[in-house]
């Protein structure tokens, strides 16, 4: 039952950071969101085979920190990626036409 809690705490922390990071319409609604989600759920269920309990607090901050790191990292990175495809991509049908 936590590993639910888990995954719709990393999903909700995704939707929360795809609402709030600049450049939206370069990525889609539901990556930044997934992306945090397994994230979340993967460092549970590490945490749990390391020893860490589910009742103890920390391994709550930790699993619901690492996907809010990730999902900023991804969003950023994507974001980047995509202008730099879209830039290149103009610059050729440009140069074609």
């Amino acid at each position: 039952m936590e590993l639910l809690f888990v995954c719709l705490g990393g999903a909700l922390i995704g939707f929360v950071l795809h609402a709030a990071l600049p450049a939206r319409d370069t990525r889609g609604v539901l990556l930044v969101p997934g992306v945090a989600t397994v994230v979340a759920a993967v460092a549970w269920e590490l945490l749990l085979q390391l020893g860490w309990r589910a009742d103890g607090g920390w391994i709550w901050v930790v699993s619901l920190a690492l996907p809010a790191v990730a999902g900023v990292l991804v969003a950023r990175g994507l974001v980047a990626r995509r202008r730099r495809a879209d830039s290149e991509l103009y610059e050729r049908v440009v140069a074609g036409a």
